[in-house]
């Protein structure tokens, strides 16, 4: 209760507080309503997709996921191989990358079965099937694999992409794995080297980015000794990635040059370049011709370009792929789904008809609807203000056992808080701990962070208070959120004063940014002191100074002893560094504050005025002072 006194006590930082009687509202409807029976505007909408499933395809669909069964319910044997053989499956590269995405987390047997349908089938993996191998090899159950696959793909031409690098180098240093660090980075470098076709490449994609598709740009295509193959395909589109038109230019030209065919590894290729907004429409069409031409996606690139879609917020075209995909042999995960009703949910303003979509081609391949998809398209309804149908959900999923959590309610509050019904949000909280769910300091944060983006930050305060006097401790990510509640209202010394008792009795460690933002308002007000003051705080909670905002105060305002208060404040030791001496005196200069420039100078201890720099600076303004006079 103490700390809840404290937050209480900041309530005199606010002009007038207005206390309101908040109403019950009734949250949930009582009659459970299944998701397919909702309302008429909300059933889901038929299949939009371009793309047709023939019988053919959906024949050989169940091919792919037949395999995998039989893979993964069997240890590796001579039994299990000859089983898989009679299978007789179609292992095209599409099929190989499949399986081994979904054994990632099996790396013996990603092995067993790697090895199995190279040595035993005949299989041709391309370079993009090693980078995925090495991916799944590089931990420390499986180094045996991982250097085997190396050396294999050196014996055969192939290197390694700057990305399979990087992705595998991050994960030998979390593991603290130094000797594999230093090995693979100077294999790497090694292959960097020896790689003749570096140039070449390199030779191509100048070509292509010096200009545009011509006679010309032909003409020294032609005059270039090219040995083509897959491989090389490959390694000009990646440098063609930011060119996507230039790329497809250059894909176009070599198909059926020197007798050169296309596969499906490279038709994957140019659909991941292709797959950004300034050239959706050619990637669309791209899309189409690997479909004609009997080339699937494969399920690892649909992954990079689903996730390329869902960061550029491209929503449509995530679902559209999606849904090219559950209608073809490699469907993604449930997983996937959830993923992307979590990131169609939580784009500002979620696409209902996209929800349904996605939700729509989960369901009709079989799959049920599992609490985080219950939680998408909740989180997309309450996010545009459908409530009652959000009641009809939460009913649901209730039927099926899922009780509402914290990231429920949560939701709802969120809802609410955009539809700026403060008053019901604040209930929801009442109505959890009557229901046995205890808010936790995400729900309260989404409830605050609400009453600051509606202008009432006294009342984003009244619920502080009301979380700390439950116990429930804040962090530095609500106090961020409270921090810019005070300073939209301008109110600087009550952000300040929260800001410096919530580290002093409570103990919390505001973020750097905080401090900064805090700072630079601070400063702008002319409060000196109280900024300095933010800045011990900092040393003391290890950051970095922020020395330019006082520099540029310090210069246009402060004085001599200002300047030397925050000198003193830069350093755990007893001087700070002589680049700080010369940044301050450096600004007085500019400003025109020679003399307190000098002043200063007189003030600082001996080693400072007699350092080379410091007497070269005001050498140098001494003669520019003479000769402006």
């Amino acid at each position: 209760m103490n700390r809840a006194k404290t937050i209480l006590s900041h309530l005199r930082l606010i002009n007038s507080v207005h206390s309101t009687r908040l109403p019950i509202n009734p949250l949930y409807s009582q009659v459970p309503i299944p998701f397919s029976h909702l309302s008429p505007s909300l059933s889901k909408q038929p299949n939009t997709s371009i793309f047709i499933t023939t019988d053919q395809n959906l024949f050989y669909s169940t091919q792919p996921t037949s395999i995998l069964e039989l893979i993964v319910g069997s240890n590796w044997s001579k039994e299990l191989e000859h089983e898989l053989s009679n299978t007789k499956p179609t292992l095209t590269h599409e099929t190989v990358v499949y399986i081994l995405k979904k054994l990632d987390k099996d790396p013996k047997k990603a092995a067993k079965f790697f090895n199995w349908v190279c040595d035993k089938n005949g299989f041709r993996p391309s370079s993009a099937i090693y980078s995925l191998v090495l991916r799944i090899f590089a931990n420390k159950e499986s180094m045996k694999q991982f250097w085997e696959t190396t050396a294999k793909m050196r014996e055969l031409g192939f290197d390694v992409d700057e990305a399979t690098y990087l992705t595998v180098l991050g994960v030998f240093r979390n593991s603290k794995m130094a000797t594999d660090v230093t090995a693979w980075t100077q294999l790497y470098n090694k292959m960097v080297k020896e790689n003749e076709m570096s140039d070449v490449v390199k030779k191509v994609v100048g070509v292509f980015t010096r200009s545009d598709w011509g006679r010309e740009v032909e003409r020294e295509l032609g005059e270039m000794k090219i040995r083509l193959s897959d491989n090389f395909v490959l390694r000009v589109l990646k440098e063609l990635r930011g060119y996507p038109l230039k790329a497809l230019s250059f894909f176009e030209w070599v198909d059926g040059w020197s007798g050169y065919e296309h596969s499906s590894v490279t038709y994957n290729a140019i659909a991941r370049v292709l797959g950004r907004d300034d050239s959706i429409g050619e990637f669309w069409s791209m899309v189409k011709k690997m479909k004609s031409l009997g080339h699937e996606m494969d399920i690892d690139m649909y992954i990079k370009i689903s996730r390329q879609f869902q960061k550029n917020k491209m929503l449509k075209d995530a679902v559209e792929l999606y849904e090219l995909m559950m209608d073809g042999p490699y469907k993604p995960s449930a997983q996937d789904c959830g993923v992307l009703l979590r990131t169609i949910s939580t784009s500002g303003n979620a696409d209902l008809d996209l929800v349904f979509r996605v939700v729509d081609k989960h369901e009709a391949a079989g799959n049920l609807l599992i609490k985080s998809d219950y939680d998408g398209i909740h989180r997309s309804l309450t996010s545009v203000g459908r409530f009652d149908e959000a009641d009809k959900i939460v009913e649901t999923m209730k039927k099926l056992g899922y009780e509402p959590d914290n990231i429920t309610y949560s939701q709802l509050v969120f809802g609410l808080c955009k539809a700026r019904r403060l008053e019901e949000a604040c209930k929801v909280l009442d109505l959890m701990e009557a229901n046995g769910c205890i808010p936790d300091i995400k729900t309260w944060t989404i409830l605050i962070k609400g009453h600051c983006a509606a202008n009432q930050v006294d009342k984003a305060l009244f619920c502080f208070a009301n979380m700390m006097g439950k116990n429930c401790d804040a962090d530095a990510d609500l106090l961020d959120v409270l921090v810019n509640g005070f300073l939209s209202q301008n109110k600087v010394d009550g952000a300040n004063q929260l800001v410096v008792e919530m580290v002093n009795k409570v103990r919390l460690r505001p973020w750097q940014a905080t401090y900064k933002t805090l700072i630079q308002r601070l400063l702008e007000k002319r409060k000196f002191e109280e900024a300095l003051n933010l800045l011990h705080l900092m040393k003391k909670h290890n950051y970095p100074p922020s020395p330019e905002p006082f520099v540029h105060f310090i210069s246009r305002f402060g004085t001599v002893e200002d300047a030397g208060d925050f000198l003193k404040a830069l350093s755990v030791k007893e001087y700070p560094s002589i680049s700080a001496y010369l940044h301050v005196f450096k600004s007085f200069f500019k400003e025109g504050r020679d003399s307190e420039a000098k002043d200063l100078l007189f003030k600082c201890p001996h080693h400072i005025r007699k350092h080379e720099a410091i007497c070269s600076l005001f050498g140098s303004a001494k003669s520019s002072n003479a000769a402006a006079a």
